[in-house]
């Protein structure tokens, strides 16, 4: 029996705000090197792992999402890039790469295949970006836009959080598409990032603005066809206050409320009826049979150089709290991955 010591991040308590670094602990472990037969699973390296904001919400003892909760002093689960050692499952063999739910440790038993994707490796898309641009948050964001917004060319396009994993991707399918975008960040650095490197029409600094009303009106004078929703609150009640008639917004998450026992109301909401806004919240999950299609299109136009994507990548296992508690604060510039070990 062929055994390695196995690190991993696991959660030591439920949390009720913002996640803390002392809410999660490195623990040390031995596994098998082997994938039991009779088990239908695959035994992996992990190689990098993803930071999601959603990720929060299964550190609180709520069991009424449309995710559990994690189990305490067990591995974290998150996305993740790995190579397979063993294989008790037909589909996949030693020497593959995979994409999908794995475990914040060195080595994962994943005995649930069904949601893993084989990545056919490509030496002019990085590996890691199966976690951001090629993986879930990219594909939020495309889901998001094309499903939800329905947009048109030459409509006026807000996106806030617009430097993170999803936001960055957004505004470049609403440029290709033809529309004037502007994104919101929280420091002049992710400001800069987006209009020039990013493709940008405008952008600006939410916490240097006063009166983000007045904000919106200074750069959608005509007002907003699509708001494509990262953070809710303030922004969220002033984008309200700011959408054309027949406009549309994509609820794709509320990261400005740090618990579900300190949520904030909003004020401007009766706007929903003379403007005859249509609100969404959605799940990429529910757009499945999109994602062959999501795939072609976003590598097709990063390969021409038409999109370009913005990861923050930590060095180590042993960051991967620090990193994902940074989500929440804005430390991160771009998509945050932890790299666990180079194949």
């Amino acid at each position: 029996m062929v055994t390695a010591e196995n690190k991993q991040v696991v959660l030591e308590r439920y949390i009720e705000g913002a996640p803390k670094e002392t809410d999660m602990a490195m623990k040390m472990g031995k596994i098998e090197l082997k994938a039991p037969k009779g088990s239908g699973g695959i035994l992996v390296k992990n190689l990098y792992l993803s930071c999601d904001p959603y990720m929060r919400g299964r550190m609180r003892d709520f069991h009424g999402s449309y995710i559990p909760p994690f189990v305490l002093s067990q591995a974290i689960e998150g996305f993740g890039v790995a190579k397979v050692l063993d294989s008790d499952n037909p589909d996949f063999k030693p020497g593959d790469f995979i994409s999908g739910l794995t475990g914040w440790e060195e080595y994962s038993l994943i005995r649930s295949t069904w949601q893993l994707r084989k990545i056919q490796p490509d030496h002019s898309i990085p590996l890691s970006y199966h976690l951001g641009l090629l993986g879930m948050p990219g594909f939020t964001a495309y889901a998001g836009f094309y499903e939800i917004c329905s947009p048109k060319n030459g409509e006026y396009v807000f996106v806030s959080a617009a430097s993170g994993a999803v936001g960055q991707l957004v505004g470049q399918l609403a440029k290709l598409h033809g529309c004037y975008v502007v994104g919101s960040a929280g420091s002049s650095q992710k400001v800069d990032l987006l209009k020039n490197k990013l493709g940008f029409d405008e952008a600006f600094n939410y916490k240097e603005e006063t009166d983000l009303d007045a904000a919106l009106k200074r750069y959608f004078p005509e007002g907003i066809d699509i708001y494509f929703d990262n953070v809710g609150g303030a922004i969220l009640d002033a984008a309200l206050l700011n959408m054309r008639i027949h406009g549309r917004i994509a609820v794709c998450g509320m990261v400005s409320l740090h618990s579900i026992s300190d949520t904030k109301g909003i004020h401007n909401l009766y706007c929903v009826v003379p403007k005859r806004i249509r609100m969404q919240g959605f799940l990429q999950s529910d757009y499945l049979q999109k994602f062959p299609q999501f795939l072609e299109h976003v590598t097709e136009n990063f390969k021409h150089g038409k999109i370009v994507y913005i990861e923050d990548m930590n060095e180590g296992l042993e960051t991967a709290p620090a990193a994902f508690v940074g989500l929440f604060s804005g430390r991160n510039i771009g998509k945050q991955v932890i790299c666990v070990a180079k194949d």
